[in-house]
């Protein structure tokens, strides 16, 4: 049986350390589908076009990656796509809180989905889409922060 894990997110920007937590699920799993999730309430910096193409060329040599969007519950979209597993990556205890909770809302939605949990490697750890959207905002460079170059 394969293993299908889907790793969700907004990706507003996708980081290394989002890189190194998807590489590191292949480890585990023989399908990591990046899912960005599109939530019209929130506004994005990056667009999830010019994201999902970024992301698409980090990962072209590897064709056990896709990349996916999707606008829906993603208890759901693993429903529908046959993915059995929730990858995601903690930095820290506040990012544990609140993937914990997710995680049994997951659980209760879709009584099959397990979320496993990845620490974040220490030398990605520091890294938050936020702060590098901060940090873009005012024309900082943050080409050490990304996989791939922004165009």
């Amino acid at each position: 049986m394969t293993k299908v894990a889907i790793f969700p997110g907004s990706f507003d920007p996708f980081t290394k350390g989002h890189e190194d937590i998807v590489l590191r699920g292949l480890k585990i799993f023989d399908e990591v589908i990046i899912a960005i999730g599109i939530n019209s309430n929130k506004k994005r910096y990056f667009t999830v076009e010019l994201m999902q193409k970024c992301i698409g060329e980090t990962f072209k040599d590897f064709p056990q990656i896709k990349v996916i969007t999707y606008n829906e519950l993603t208890a759901q979209l693993a429903k529908q796509i046959n993915a059995g597993f929730l990858l995601r990556g903690l930095r820290n205890t506040t990012d544990f809180e609140y993937e914990n909770t997710i995680s049994q809302v997951n659980t209760y939605l879709n009584q099959t989905l397990e979320t496993v949990f990845l620490i974040t490697s220490p030398r990605f750890a520091y890294i938050s889409s936020s702060i590098i959207r901060e940090v873009h905002r005012y024309q900082g460079n943050i080409d050490e922060f990304l996989p791939y170059n922004l165009p």
